[in-house]
This record gives C-alpha cells, sequence and structure tokens, in this order.
C-alpha cells in the first residue's frame, strides 16, 4: 500500500473513533513512523513520489508497522503529543508524556503579549516570572526570545518538574545563555514562600495557571483523561480559585509598574479583572486570543 493508501485508511480510523483532524494526525504520525518532517509527507502526497524514509527509521515494514501501532493508539484517544513525545511552541519543541500539561495554541498569545510588553517598555534584561510552569513552555520561550532575560519558572508537580527539567536541559545545550537565565524552582507558585527574594522586583508574571471550573470537565478524552487534573482544574466551581491567589502572588512579586499576563477560562475574565484592580493592580483588563474569545488577563501593577 503507497502512503496515500496508508493516510486514507488511517484517517478513516481515526475519524470512526471521533478524532478532530484525522488526516493530519495521520500524516503526522506517518512522518513519525518514518523519521521525516510533515512536509516530507506533504511533498511525497502532492508530488505522488514514495517517502523517503529518515536515516535509522528502518525498512519499510518496520515503518508500517510502527505507523500501525502509532494510529491504535490515537484511535484510543491518546493525545498525539503523547505518541510523538514532542509539542510545537511557538519556536520551540517541547518534550511532554504523561503527567505534563500539553501546550496550547493559544497559550502563545499570552507569552506575545507579554513580549511585546516588555519591547513598548525598552527591557533588555527584564526579570520575568514563569508561575504554574508545566513543560516550561512559557518560561522557556521567553528565555530563548529575549536574550538579556531573566527567567525564574515554579511548579510543584513532581511529575511536570521532570519534563520542565528535561526541555531546560534540551534547550540549554542548543542555547547556553538561555539555559544560564533560565531558574527552576520546585514550590507552589501561589505560596509567599516561593521565591520570596524577588518579591517587589519582577518586571513580568507570564503565567497560565489551572483554571478550568470544577463543574465543567472536559468532553475531549485527550484532556479529561491525560492532561493532570493539578494542571487543568482552578480549585472551586467556577475555576477562579488559584488564578485568583496567582494574581495576590503576583501583586507581590511585581515592582511598580510591572504587568501580569494571566491565561484564564473564557467565563473568568470580568471577574479577575475586578479582582486584580481591588488587589494592588493599577490597570487591569482581559484581552482576546487568535479565536476572538477573552482568553488572558493583562494587569499592571
Amino acid at each position: 500500500m503507497g502512503i496515500e493508501g496508508m493516510i486514507r485508511a488511517a484517517a478513516a480510523r481515526l475519524r470512526e473513533a471521533g478524532v478532530d483532524t484525522p488526516e493530519h494526525d495521520a500524516k503526522l504520525l506517518l512522518a513519525e513512523a518514518a523519521g521525516v518532517e510533515l512536509r516530507d509527507v506533504d511533498k511525497a502526497l502532492l508530488m505522488g513520489d514514495p517517502l523517503d524514509a529518515g536515516r535509522g527509521a528502518g525498512t519499510d515494514d518496520e515503518i508500517a508497522a510502527r505507523f500501525d501501532a502509532m494510529v491504535a493508539r490515537r484511535a484510543k484517544r491518546e493525545p498525539l503529543q503523547h505518541i510523538t513525545g514532542h509539542a510545537p511552541f511557538r519556536y520551540l519543541d517541547l518534550k511532554v508524556g504523561p503527567g505534563v500539561f500539553i501546550p496550547r495554541p493559544e497559550t502563545e498569545t499570552v507569552v506575545q503579549a507579554g513580549l511585546d510588553w516588555i519591547t513598548r517598555n525598552g527591557l533588555y534584561h527584564p526579570l520575568v516570572v514563569d508561575l504554574c510552569a508545566g513543560s516550561g513552555a512559557i518560561g522557556l520561550a521567553v528565555a530563548t526570545e529575549v536574550p538579556g532575560a531573566e527567567v525564574w519558572a515554579v511548579e510543584k508537580s513532581p511529575e511536570a518538574y521532570a519534563w520542565t527539567e528535561r526541555n531546560r536541559d534540551l534547550i540549554a545545550r542548543a542555547n547556553p545563555t538561555a539555559g544560564y537565565n533560565y531558574h527552576l524552582e520546585f514550590g507552589d507558585a501561589t505560596s509567599t514562600l516561593t521565591l520570596p527574594q524577588l518579591d517587589g522586583r519582577v518586571d513580568a508574571v507570564i503565567t497560565n495557571p489551572p483554571y478550568v471550573p470544577l463543574d465543567q470537565i472536559p468532553e475531549q478524552p485527550e484532556v479529561r483523561d491525560h492532561d493532570p487534573a493539578l494542571a487543568l482544574y482552578g480549585g472551586s466551581a467556577d475555576g477562579a480559585l488559584i488564578p485568583e491567589r496567582i494574581v495576590l502572588r503576583a501583586a507581590r512579586l511585581l515592582r511598580a509598574g510591572g504587568v501580569l499576563v494571566m491565561e484564564h477560562d473564557v467565563t473568568q475574565g470580568e471577574r479577575l479583572v475586578a479582582y486584580a484592580r481591588a488587589n494592588g493592580f493599577a490597570t487591569a483588563r482581559t484581552e482576546n486570543d487568535w479565536t476572538g474569545r477573552p482568553r488572558f488577563l493583562f494587569a499592571e501593577r
């Protein structure tokens, strides 16, 4: 069977299992099985050529068997990123797996808002804190995209912390400066006992805390059954308890004029804006993600 037939059959299997993007997932899994990039699969399909496997990928039969096993896992609604072992985030390719929250594209807008603020204010050596680090996506993006930034990241889940360490070490090998400027702390991001030495000194807190309301269990099995509950749920029926605690911690960490950029649920914008204004922030507003939904709090100390 040629690659077109392999992808068509795999996509049909994934579609029947309820996967939202069956063709894309099938092509990505084939690329992973063959040790090539997605664009190589797309090119082979467009040109009608056989797929040239990557170095060490093995024989055609070995690739087909590996692909079939990956498709079987995806059909059981295991996250695509757990099967491939990595997830893209801005300019990074992060290692992910069981025990860590998979970074989402909407969080890239949160990082961009923070970087835009840093640029507007002409900060060449900003001090930035990433609370609830997870895979390290936010803090590592800042450390690699703002070469002079000093970044502190906090994570309290031992499993997620281990993934953050892996990603820090991976990026540090390719970018020693970013690795040197990135500091990882094991602890509770909402506690005043975490990073007390930074109180009143931080330029920006950029964070994606747990915020899903307890009464809104996600329908997608990939999220409900595989993302860690510690990274999902905001600690109360409306999901705002942990975000509010992050607001309080950020208010102590930030210097006068510093900024908090915090992702939140689409239902929490007005509440968190009011909460920030009542707890040490001079200005606060909610901003939209790429889909036009209210996605993150932007508040200046």
